[in-house]
């Protein structure tokens, strides 16, 4: 199975059209039909349902679809780091990230680190703990961000230097919105929202006991989307301090919950992982303003 062919199956798979497909790939119509019923010859499935005027992937082609992209993915990226290896003002990080207002430590590593490497080019996955870790361990990621801590027989990790608050999104109205701290008894029997990794392994620290009190009206993985909800009064928001807007004019208000939660946030590598030389780089100078911070 050659990555080439891979590269044509993505491009019928994303175009739902031979023609257009080929037109993007630069190839012949027959060359693409060939090379697409070799892979379905090699393994031995119907890829595709073909109709008059477009294709579809059959179930087949959509789990061929979803380990394509890793693959390419990869090859890309490991072409990409040969290129760069004998580049000292550049190259290629990857980086999957957990919400929180502390990024901003990042992106003020990354903006000092292109000083010294004007080159480098950046790529932004955001996603969960089990979506971005699946990257991470696939090796289509250099580093991830999360919001716990990883398993250390597998993973390294520098903690950032601060830690996230937790509390409450309210619409300005609510009378939850005239309490200065938010304590569990004032949410039980409230549609709350948050996201599931939250629910499951912080909220249960603060709650304890009450914990099965609390309702769980819908989770989301981005509290952007959440604050919408909240803010037409579809239910109370549990996130991080300083991920949304909460100024007079944004109609939303935020209360820390009592006693307090924390969490911190962790930036994460695989152990023994052979970083490129930007990686390697990056990871040496990210530590050290850690460090000093």
């Amino acid at each position: 199975m050659e990555i080439r062919t891979l590269r044509y199956f993505l491009a019928v798979a994303r175009e739902e059209n031979m023609t257009r497909a080929a037109e993007t790939l630069h190839v012949t119509q027959p060359t693409l039909s060939k090379s697409l019923k070799r892979l379905e010859d090699e393994l031995g499935k119907k890829l595709f349902t073909r109709h008059s005027f477009s294709i579809k992937l059959t179930d087949e082609g959509i789990l061929l679809r979803n380990r394509a992209e890793d693959l390419v993915s990869m090859a890309d990226r490991i072409e990409q780091e040969f290129i760069s290896l004998d580049d000292i003002t550049g190259g290629d990080l990857y980086f999957g990230l957990a919400e929180s207002f502390q990024i901003r430590y990042l992106a003020q590593s990354i903006h000092s680190f292109k000083q010294t490497y004007p080159d480098l080019r950046y790529h932004i996955t955001s996603g969960d703990t089990e979506q971005v870790m699946e990257k991470l361990d696939k090796g289509l990621l250099d580093f991830v961000v999360l919001a716990e801590s990883a398993d250390v027989g597998k993973y390294e990790s520098v903690v950032f230097p601060e830690a996230d608050l937790w509390g409450l999104v309210i619409p300005e109205d609510d009378p939850l919105a005239k309490k200065k701290a938010i304590h569990v008894d004032d949410l039980i029997g409230l549609p709350l929202f948050c996201s599931e990794q939250s629910w499951e392994s912080d909220i249960p620290k603060w709650a304890g006991d009450k914990m099965s009190d609390l309702h769980l009206e819908g989770s989301f993985r981005l509290s952007y989307n959440a604050s919408i909800f909240t803010k037409e009064h579809l239910g109370y928001l549990l996130t991080f301090d300083r991920l949304i807007d909460t100024s007079p004019e944004s109609g939303l208000v935020f209360r820390p919950l009592m006693p307090c939660l924390e969490t911190k946030l962790y930036l994460v590598w695989k152990r023994y992982q052979t970083f490129s030389p930007i990686a390697e780089r990056f990871l040496s100078q990210i530590q050290s303003t850690f460090t000093a911070i």
